[in-house]
């Protein structure tokens, strides 16, 4: 992290100065916090999570967007999604998505309880927001917050590669099986009990 990245920005000077940075960055209260690396098996996610997208939304008004694209939290953080779904007034020359309408995580090791907890609060706050999706890398399931201009935030745990997570307002869904496509999964260990014979 360079000398500047110690010091304390307001978001507008984060993002001009995120632009000559070779890494990507989040703001943290004000401090520029560099993004930890990805193993295959998450950027497969979301390579497929990102074509999915793009085939959904596909002569609508939305449009995906990668984590290159910021998304600005009200208290002044600055977060970059795995993936996301902007349904604002396209800006070739922004930084920021315009009206974040869907964020998705792909929960890493590092950062697994802070993604489920710290920055899913964030995330609520966005008031664009309609969907937060979180994906567990490791296991088929999906935990989905959602609301509307009547409901307040609800949250859906989606387990299996049948299950679907419906985006009604796109008119579309995605579905557990292609997010996790050509993955295969460990299976869950087996309790035993006492006096079993294949203990």
């Amino acid at each position: 992290m360079s000398e500047r990245a110690a010091t304390r920005m307001s978001a507008e000077e984060f993002l001009e100065w995120g632009l000559h940075q070779e890494l990507r960055y989040e703001l943290v209260d004000g401090v520029p916090v560099a993004m930890a690396g990805a193993k295959q098996r998450h950027d497969r996610i979301v390579a497929s999570v990102h074509g999915m997208l793009y085939n959904l939304l596909r002569g609508k008004k939305c449009r995906n967007f990668t984590a290159d694209l910021a998304v600005r939290i009200p208290m002044g953080n600055i977060r970059r999604p795995d993936a996301g779904i902007d349904c604002g007034i396209p800006d070739d020359d922004a930084t920021t998505a315009a009206a974040p309408f869907l964020v998705l995580e792909v929960l890493s090791p590092s950062t697994r309880d802070f993604d489920m907890f710290g920055k899913l609060e964030e995330y609520k706050t966005v008031p664009t927001l309609a969907h937060i999706v979180i994906v567990d890398p490791d296991t088929p399931q999906v935990f989905h917050w959602s609301r509307s201009d009547y409901e307040p935030w609800r949250h859906e745990l989606l387990e299996g590669l049948e299950a679907i997570i419906q985006l009604p307002e796109v008119e579309g869904m995605m579905d557990l099986a292609s997010i996790y496509e050509g993955l295969t999964f460990r299976p869950l260990p087996r309790l035993v009990r006492e006096g079993d014979p294949a203990a």
